[in-house]
């Protein structure tokens, strides 16, 4: 459960980091921000496969590398026919710095306790970048291509948060 606290009250902060900002984030923030955001979950992925033994554990860090990949490279294509340079902000420094303590807490742990601190990360991630995607990128967003990449990601975002529940709901986890 402190383990979700946690990951709860970083993406909370994170997300009001957007939300306190003077002016709302641009197109090019919210890519870069994005594409962190996908960057950092294929980190936590592989750090699973890595670590875990639990099947359900690796087929889910199998399939966040597939799809954040696929997504992050449609995104890549997206900015080189844009021909723009996404930029760095604070809430995807956020995200990174966030992501650096996550990944020392989850790499000092084993077995069960591992897989119970990753399924339960990963799913408050995917709800708080879902909501994050829906509630505040998507509206913001003024090229339509953009849009319409975040519109397909959030789909599959969806799922995954969906795949964590029930990765969660198949752990025994204390707390």
């Amino acid at each position: 459960m402190k383990t979700l606290t946690l990951a709860l009250g970083l993406a909370l902060a994170t997300t009001g980091l957007a939300a306190q900002a003077d002016e709302p984030m641009n197109d090019l923030e919210i890519a870069h921000t994005a594409y962190t955001a996908g960057g950092l979950d294929i980190r936590y992925a592989h750090l699973a496969l890595a670590i875990s033994e639990n099947e359900a554990v690796r087929d889910f860090a199998q399939t966040m590398i597939r799809d954040h990949t696929a997504v992050n490279e449609a995104a890549g294509a997206l900015i080189s026919e844009l021909n723009v340079t996404p930029q760095d902000n604070a809430l995807s420094q956020a995200l990174v710095e966030g992501a650096a303590a996550k990944r020392a807490e989850l790499m000092a742990l084993s077995g069960n306790a591992f897989d119970c601190a990753y399924a339960t990360n990963e799913l408050a991630y995917h709800q708080i970048v879902n909501q994050t995607v829906a509630e505040t990128f998507i509206p913001a967003v003024t090229v339509a291509p953009l849009r319409a990449l975040l519109e397909d990601a959030l789909v599959t975002f969806r799922a995954h948060e969906q795949h964590a529940e029930h990765m969660v709901a198949g752990l025994t986890c204390a707390g």
